[in-house]
């Protein structure tokens, strides 16, 4: 009896967090190191089980992880291949992950966002604490804020805002359990995120989605994005969007706003072969496998992108008037 107690109160517990949770984006905190610097990696669209040269761009991760003493690493999406995972016990886990990433300056947490194709397996497998048990580096979840001191890291769960993998999925499913209906959830996430927004005081603030908001690559621009997304990033003073889906390292900057558009989606399967411009300006185009760094002080942020070999191909820097408003 007393075993059911205990039991029904977890139970509780679990729906007041959930509760909680759909009022506001959940939190989590990373400090800045006591330089009040901050260095991470992003990599997106990965989940091979080392194949199609992941286990290269991992290596090279690692290196230069040390190089730069990263704090943590952020994944962009499509974290496991072709169709997520098939449960808590899926093997693919640690195959594409755990022991993919084993460089010791990769033993840092990880914070991940959903991809399409992780939609495409069991979705709450991926947001599972069970995960966590097996690597605890592993923190995926829909909607969630990082304070890092001097920035704040507003992950978004972008596959829901797709119109067409709800209307027109073709021969794939996709599990939209704790999501349907889409025409609720779209609104109380943008509400969500733009409370967050305007609540936030941090010198940077960077928005992480997986799909393109602009791209020149095979996804190309996602309207949705555009169309539902972009004006909350705009109003709120959003200094860029990281995001995957296309496989491939790009930047390309707004020509109405101060917001970056940064793709790193190289993490594995790349090389599409699809060069498509659009009406922002290009600032840089790798058709190809690789990752990005970002170091950030509280003043300046530096970018990095890496091709598959860890060489260098593209650096953008920019600086933060912090006294502009006074």
């Amino acid at each position: 009896m007393a075993g059911f107690a205990r039991e029904t109160m977890g139970l509780a517990i679990l729906l007041l967090a959930i509760l909680a949770c759909s009022a506001e984006l959940q939190r989590f905190e990373s400090p800045a190191k006591p330089d009040g610097s901050l260095s991470i990696l992003v990599v997106g669209d990965w989940g091979r089980k080392g194949q199609f040269n992941q286990s290269q761009v991992a290596t090279q991760m690692g290196r230069i992880g040390e190089e730069l003493d990263i704090d943590f690493v952020v994944s962009t999406g499509d974290n496991f291949y072709e169709d997520g995972l098939t449960g808590v016990d899926d093997k693919a886990f640690e195959e594409s992950f755990t022991n993919i990433y084993t460089s010791k300056s990769l033993q840092k947490q990880w914070y991940s966002v959903l991809g399409n194709h992780d939609y495409r397996g069991d979705v709450l497998a991926q947001l599972s604490p069970v995960l966590r048990n097996i690597d605890s580096r592993w923190l995926c979840l829909r909607n969630f804020i990082l304070n890092a001191e001097i920035v704040d890291f507003f992950f978004v769960d972008t596959t829901p805002l797709v119109e067409s993998y709800w209307t027109n999925p073709e021969y794939h499913h996709y599990d939209w359990r704790e999501v349907a209906p889409r025409e609720n959830y779209i609104p109380n996430l943008l509400k969500d995120l733009d409370a967050a927004l305007k609540e936030s005081t941090a010198p940077w603030k960077i928005v992480v989605g997986h799909h393109t908001m602009r791209s020149v690559s095979d996804h190309g621009d996602t309207s949705e994005l555009l169309a539902l997304l972009l004006p909350v990033l705009k109003d709120n003073g959003v200094d860029l969007y990281v995001n995957g889906h296309d496989h491939c390292l790009e930047h390309i900057s707004s020509k109405d706003s101060p917001i970056q558009y940064l793709t790193s989606g190289g993490g594995s399967k790349a090389w599409r072969g699809v060069f498509t411009p659009n009406s922002d300006k290009l600032q840089f185009f790798h058709d190809g496998q690789g990752f990005m760094s970002l170091q950030l002080t509280e003043a300046a942020a530096n970018i990095v992108f890496y091709d598959v070999f860890g060489q260098e191909l593209y650096q953008w820097s920019v600086t933060k008037n912090l006294h502009a408003a006074e």
